[in-house]
């Protein structure tokens, strides 16, 4: 009987999808003398919510063109729109706007689509010694995060005191390629106060006082080994390549949509992923100290919390991870 029940739920549920929906949609085109495209742009300000319904109604349309409108070449969005508008019977001299709206929107859409490509690419290229521009990134990073101690030699102990595990920094790419030295350089020269200071904070981590509450939940060895690890540091450039991970699998899953959609007044391009990498990598650094680990074991505790945390943050449409980063007043007219 169960089974009986289910299977006519989604019976039901089938056919309002495809066809009382439709009907639907057919009855508030006629009363409102709009179809669904003209409401979403006209109803919802620009930005994630209005380009991800849009983005929705597309993908969800049985008109091929629609369909195929969300992964068409940049070069060819003003002709899409064109298509689209004649497809749908509206006059673009009556309704000017929408066009431009519809154009903004594609516009990010499909530059979604190539930064995930553009990411890809740099996650699936490993780092190559041999190459003199992998190389020059490297030594830059050092430079910028040390910038007055002189690196002894290229293989070296010193790399462990930006945070690699060993004395040549390409073994720690392989997880994440050249994405991993991409974000990390990209962060160290143009966040590089930050940068510095969150290095520095791993390397030398501030114990603060505590209250005599807080020994007494503790025996007198776990204070001693929690005094000792307070406000733990952790490996920079290790925990950097994990954060380029997360910030990764954020866009690749499309849970970074919302932020891009609201801070790309068009195309989201592959600074402003570094950018997203750089205000994590702030995030991350606040959080671990919040969450005060008793060692570096809570690593993978700590940074799925964090994960989450950011998650639910990316369910608001409105959202914007780092506001200091949006042309907002690209958006406002679109």
């Amino acid at each position: 009987m169960k089974h009986f029940l289910r299977m006519l739920i989604q019976i039901c549920v089938y056919f309002y999808c495809k066809c009382l929906w439709r009907c639907m949609k057919f009855v508030v085109r006629k009363l409102t003398g709009r179809c669904e495209l003209q409401r979403i742009c006209y109803n919802n300000k620009p930005g994630a919510g209005r380009t991800m319904k849009i983005e929705s109604s597309l993908r969800d349309s049985k008109s091929k063109l629609l369909q195929t409108s969300v992964s068409v070449h940049p070069d060819a969005i003003e002709k899409t729109v064109d298509d689209i508008m004649e497809l749908k019977k509206i006059n673009p001299d009556v309704n000017p706007q929408l066009g431009i709206s519809l154009q903004a929107c594609l516009l990010q859409i499909v530059g979604y689509r190539n930064l995930i490509a553009e990411v890809e690419k740099l996650r699936r290229e490993p780092y190559d010694s041999d190459n003199p521009q992998h190389e020059e990134m490297l030594l830059k990073l050092w430079k910028f995060l040390k910038p007055d101690t002189p690196l002894e030699a290229r293989i070296s102990k010193q790399w462990c005191e930006i945070g690699f595990q060993g004395d040549d920094p390409k073994t720690d790419f392989r997880g994440m390629g050249l994405l991993g030295l991409y974000n990390l350089e990209y962060f160290a020269e143009w966040d590089i106060v930050t940068a510095q200071q969150v290095l520095s904070d791993s390397l030398h981590p501030k114990y603060r006082e505590v209250t005599k509450e807080e020994i007494s939940k503790f025996s007198k060895a776990e204070w001693e080994k929690k005094r000792l690890d307070k406000a733990i540091g952790y490996s920079f450039a290790i925990v950097g390549i994990n954060i380029t991970d997360l910030a990764y699998n954020l866009l690749v899953s499309g849970a970074l949509k919302t932020h891009f959609y609201n801070v790309a007044p068009e195309a989201p391009t592959l600074s402003h992923f570094q950018q997203t990498f750089c205000y994590l990598m702030h995030e991350f650094h606040k959080f671990w100290i919040e969450e005060d680990p008793m060692d570096i074991m809570e690593f993978n505790r700590v940074r799925e919390k964090f994960r989450k945390r950011i998650l639910k943050q990316l369910q608001d449409p409105d959202m914007a991870l780092c506001p200091h980063f949006a042309a907002s007043e690209g958006l406002i007219n679109m």
